[in-house]
Protein backbone atom coordinates (compact mmCIF):
# COMPACT_ATOMS: atom_id res chain seq x y z
CA UNK A 1 0.00 0.00 0.00
CA UNK A 2 2.82 2.42 0.81
CA UNK A 3 6.55 3.29 -1.06
CA UNK A 4 8.31 2.23 -4.16
CA UNK A 5 8.56 -1.16 -6.50
CA UNK A 6 11.49 -2.48 -6.49
CA UNK A 7 12.13 -5.17 -9.17
CA UNK A 8 15.94 -7.17 -9.52
CA UNK A 9 17.74 -8.97 -11.66
CA UNK A 10 20.45 -11.04 -10.83
CA UNK A 11 23.56 -12.42 -12.27
CA UNK A 12 25.45 -15.02 -10.47
CA UNK A 13 29.57 -14.79 -11.06
CA UNK A 14 30.43 -17.44 -8.05
CA UNK A 15 28.71 -20.12 -6.46
CA UNK A 16 25.23 -19.43 -4.74
CA UNK A 17 24.67 -20.22 -1.10
CA UNK A 18 22.93 -23.41 -0.49
CA UNK A 19 19.12 -22.91 1.19
CA UNK A 20 18.18 -20.25 -0.65
CA UNK A 21 14.47 -19.51 -1.48
CA UNK A 22 11.73 -17.38 -2.07
CA UNK A 23 12.20 -14.27 0.42
CA UNK A 24 8.82 -14.09 1.67
CA UNK A 25 8.95 -17.65 3.17
CA UNK A 26 12.46 -16.33 5.41
CA UNK A 27 13.16 -14.48 8.46
CA UNK A 28 14.47 -10.79 7.87
CA UNK A 29 17.58 -12.46 9.70
CA UNK A 30 17.82 -14.65 7.39
CA UNK A 31 17.60 -12.66 4.37
CA UNK A 32 19.78 -10.09 5.72
CA UNK A 33 22.26 -13.03 6.06
CA UNK A 34 22.22 -14.15 2.95
CA UNK A 35 22.35 -10.70 1.48
CA UNK A 36 25.36 -9.88 2.86
CA UNK A 37 26.92 -13.33 1.49
CA UNK A 38 25.11 -12.47 -1.91
CA UNK A 39 26.30 -8.90 -2.81
CA UNK A 40 29.93 -10.97 -3.06
CA UNK A 41 28.72 -13.87 -5.48
CA UNK A 42 25.97 -11.59 -7.82
CA UNK A 43 25.63 -8.76 -9.61
CA UNK A 44 22.19 -7.06 -9.69
CA UNK A 45 20.40 -4.48 -11.43
CA UNK A 46 17.60 -3.09 -9.82
CA UNK A 47 14.40 -1.60 -11.01
CA UNK A 48 13.15 1.46 -8.38
CA UNK A 49 9.89 2.48 -9.44
CA UNK A 50 7.60 5.19 -7.32
CA UNK A 51 4.41 5.58 -5.24
CA UNK A 52 4.31 8.26 -7.54
CA UNK A 53 4.61 6.56 -10.67
CA UNK A 54 1.91 3.65 -9.99
CA UNK A 55 -0.59 6.09 -8.96
CA UNK A 56 -0.02 7.26 -12.57
CA UNK A 57 0.69 4.26 -14.71
CA UNK A 58 -0.79 0.96 -12.53
CA UNK A 59 0.67 -1.50 -11.03
CA UNK A 60 0.99 -3.39 -14.31
CA UNK A 61 3.02 -0.50 -16.54
CA UNK A 62 5.06 -0.14 -13.62
CA UNK A 63 6.05 -3.95 -13.22
CA UNK A 64 7.19 -3.65 -16.65
CA UNK A 65 9.10 -0.63 -16.50
CA UNK A 66 10.63 -2.43 -13.21
CA UNK A 67 12.03 -4.94 -15.20
CA UNK A 68 13.58 -3.20 -17.79
CA UNK A 69 15.06 -0.50 -15.90
CA UNK A 70 16.65 -3.88 -13.95
CA UNK A 71 17.39 -5.00 -17.05
CA UNK A 72 19.03 -2.13 -18.11
CA UNK A 73 20.62 -1.66 -15.04
CA UNK A 74 22.43 -4.88 -15.34
CA UNK A 75 23.06 -4.30 -18.82
CA UNK A 76 21.60 -7.90 -20.17
CA UNK A 77 22.97 -8.95 -22.80
CA UNK A 78 19.82 -9.58 -25.74
CA UNK A 79 20.93 -13.50 -26.08
CA UNK A 80 21.01 -13.73 -22.06
CA UNK A 81 18.79 -16.27 -20.64
CA UNK A 82 16.46 -14.42 -18.05
CA UNK A 83 13.86 -16.29 -15.58
CA UNK A 84 11.33 -14.47 -14.08
CA UNK A 85 8.77 -14.85 -11.15
CA UNK A 86 5.15 -14.89 -12.25
CA UNK A 87 2.52 -16.01 -14.53
CA UNK A 88 3.19 -12.41 -16.45
CA UNK A 89 6.50 -11.80 -18.98
CA UNK A 90 7.07 -8.66 -18.47
CA UNK A 91 9.97 -9.48 -19.93
CA UNK A 92 11.08 -7.12 -23.61
CA UNK A 93 10.20 -9.44 -26.35
CA UNK A 94 13.67 -8.14 -27.77
CA UNK A 95 15.26 -10.64 -25.22
CA UNK A 96 15.00 -14.23 -27.11
CA UNK A 97 15.89 -16.36 -24.03
CA UNK A 98 13.22 -15.07 -21.65
CA UNK A 99 10.75 -16.99 -19.92
CA UNK A 100 8.82 -16.75 -16.97
CA UNK A 101 7.43 -19.06 -14.09
CA UNK A 102 5.30 -18.98 -11.09
CA UNK A 103 7.41 -19.65 -8.17
CA UNK A 104 10.57 -19.19 -9.79
CA UNK A 105 11.50 -17.40 -6.60
CA UNK A 106 11.48 -20.62 -4.74
CA UNK A 107 12.67 -22.68 -7.30
CA UNK A 108 15.46 -21.07 -8.98
CA UNK A 109 18.61 -19.98 -6.61
CA UNK A 110 19.09 -16.93 -8.77
CA UNK A 111 15.98 -15.78 -8.68
CA UNK A 112 15.53 -16.15 -4.84
CA UNK A 113 18.46 -14.04 -4.91
CA UNK A 114 17.11 -11.21 -6.63
CA UNK A 115 13.61 -11.69 -4.84
CA UNK A 116 16.05 -11.35 -1.31
CA UNK A 117 17.85 -8.51 -2.34
CA UNK A 118 14.91 -6.95 -3.94
CA UNK A 119 13.12 -7.72 -0.80
CA UNK A 120 15.80 -6.22 1.93
CA UNK A 121 16.63 -2.88 -0.17
CA UNK A 122 13.20 -2.05 -0.06
CA UNK A 123 12.12 -2.64 3.59
CA UNK A 124 15.56 -0.94 4.13
CA UNK A 125 14.21 2.02 2.46
CA UNK A 126 10.46 1.94 4.22
CA UNK A 127 12.48 1.64 7.36
CA UNK A 128 14.79 4.63 6.69
CA UNK A 129 11.00 6.56 5.61
CA UNK A 130 10.22 5.70 9.32
CA UNK A 131 12.34 8.09 10.65
CA UNK A 132 10.74 10.69 8.26
CA UNK A 133 6.83 9.81 9.22
CA UNK A 134 7.24 7.53 12.29
CA UNK A 135 3.73 7.98 13.06
CA UNK A 136 2.65 5.67 10.18
CA UNK A 137 4.75 2.37 11.39
CA UNK A 138 6.78 1.71 8.43
CA UNK A 139 9.41 0.14 10.31
CA UNK A 140 7.55 -2.37 11.22
CA UNK A 141 4.83 -2.93 8.46
CA UNK A 142 7.08 -2.09 5.73
CA UNK A 143 3.94 -0.32 3.65
CA UNK A 144 2.12 -3.75 3.63
CA UNK A 145 -1.60 -3.40 4.54
CA UNK A 146 -1.75 -4.30 8.00
CA UNK A 147 -4.51 -3.39 10.73
CA UNK A 148 -1.58 -0.85 12.17
CA UNK A 149 -0.88 0.65 8.90
CA UNK A 150 -4.82 0.90 7.98
CA UNK A 151 -5.61 2.64 11.58
CA UNK A 152 -2.18 5.56 10.99
CA UNK A 153 -3.96 5.92 7.39
CA UNK A 154 -7.45 6.23 8.79
CA UNK A 155 -6.13 9.05 12.00
CA UNK A 156 -3.32 10.76 9.61
CA UNK A 157 -4.13 10.03 5.66
CA UNK A 158 -2.43 8.98 3.21
CA UNK A 159 1.10 10.41 2.06
CA UNK A 160 0.40 11.90 -1.59
CA UNK A 161 4.44 10.42 -2.95
CA UNK A 162 4.36 7.46 -0.51
CA UNK A 163 1.30 5.49 -0.41
CA UNK A 164 -0.68 3.86 -3.62
CA UNK A 165 -3.69 5.43 -3.58
CA UNK A 166 -5.06 4.00 -6.68
CA UNK A 167 -5.16 0.27 -5.40
CA UNK A 168 -7.75 -0.77 -3.73
CA UNK A 169 -7.96 -1.05 -0.25
CA UNK A 170 -7.73 2.81 -0.12
CA UNK A 171 -11.42 2.75 -2.05
CA UNK A 172 -12.34 0.88 0.85
CA UNK A 173 -11.34 3.37 3.68
CA UNK A 174 -13.82 6.08 5.32
CA UNK A 175 -14.39 9.14 2.68
CA UNK A 176 -12.76 11.57 4.37
CA UNK A 177 -9.53 10.16 2.90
Amino acid sequence: MAGPLLVVAARSKGELPPGLKDSKLLTRAQREAFYKNLIEVCDFGEGWVSAAEINKLGLGRCLRLGVKRAIDDLQVELDEEIMMDGIVNYIPKKFINRRCEAKADNNYPIVSAASILAKVKRDDYMRKLAIKYSEYGFESHVGYGTKAHYLAIQKLGPLKFVHRTNFAPFQELPQQL
